[in-house]
């Protein structure tokens, strides 16, 4: 059963949805790009059985409000959605964080700095590097003097084309405005995703969420800053990804302390190509999580 919110985050009005018994653990999910909460569906009605789950439309997307500047993204605004939805869901409650994409990309943000630290019990990352350690990777690997280190860096620019296309002024919003909502469905049934139904808001979603590259993409890579995870965090790596190549992950380590990583033989949209394997990993953790603070 669901439980579909409404919370404000001062300006921004978020659209919330709950699943589970109360009572039970909490766990966050945050959607990537052009995606909004529905992406966790398949992966959200696994968990529920055994937690609480709480999901929402990142500011944008879905049912979400959708800011007029392109700054509004900047990371810090999607930070403060964060501690929004959880201050207002579960108040003071310590919870479980997850990522996919964006939301894997934002959700580092809270995971090594901000009010939200004391409170994230464990983060699972699926396909959404933290920029700045994107950032610091990319430099180690262009500056090295070894030839395979370039050719890691240059192969991830090759896949990352669509990034530079997101900073046009016009094209990306365009192309959703005037058709690519359409075919969307057909191009992630090619990449072997399963589609419960197609996405209502799918025109606005890609249309408004390339802001999130904007606010955001200069600004890390000129001017990374030191990242440190504050909890126990669990990479879950799509192989067959074609957008977050797996070599960004080669130096994660120097920034986690505790990394649990799983390969799993998927797609980019491994939640809905893979939602049991997920959803079992997830809980998995959540659970070694819960066992090593009662211990």
């Amino acid at each position: 059963m669901q439980n579909v919110l409404r919370i404000r985050n001062g300006a921004v009005g978020l659209n919330v949805v709950t699943r589970g018994r109360e009572e039970n653990e909490p766990v966050i999910l945050v959607h990537g790009y052009p995606d909004n909460h529905r992406v966790w569906n398949p992966v959200a009605e696994r968990l529920a059985r055994s937690f609480y789950v709480i999901t929402y439309d990142v500011r944008g997307a879905g049912e979400s409000d959708i800011p007029g500047d392109t700054s509004d993204y900047r990371m810090a605004a999607l930070a403060s959605d964060l501690a929004c939805v959880a201050d207002q869901v579960i108040p003071d409650r310590p919870f479980h964080l997850i990522g996919h994409d964006w939301g894997s990309i934002q959700s580092w943000e809270s995971v090594t700095q901000g009010r939200l630290q004391v409170r994230i019990k464990t983060f699972t990352s699926i396909s959404g590097p933290s920029l700045d350690h994107a950032a610091y990777w990319a430099r180690s690997k262009l500056t090295s003097r070894s030839l395979a280190d370039k050719v890691k860096a240059f192969r991830q620019l090759a896949s990352s084309w669509y990034i530079g296309m997101f900073h046009l002024p016009l094209l990306a919003p365009a192309a959703w405005r005037f058709g690519l909502d359409s075919v969307w469905p057909d191009y992630l049934r090619k990449q072997g995703v399963p589609l419960e139904a197609p996405n209502p808001f799918q025109k606005q979603d890609g249309q408004f969420g390339v802001n999130l590259y904007r606010a955001n993409f200069r600004g890390k890579l000129l001017f990374p800053e030191p990242r440190y995870a504050c909890c126990p965090v669990q990479l879950l790596v799509p192989l067959q990804d074609a957008y977050v190549g797996e070599q960004l992950f080669d130096d994660l380590g120097k920034w986690v302390p505790d990394l649990t990583r799983h390969n799993i033989d998927a797609g980019h949209w491994v939640i809905l190509s893979h939602p049991e394997k997920v959803a079992q990993l997830i809980a998995d953790f959540a659970q070694r999580g819960l066992k090593q603070r009662v211990g």
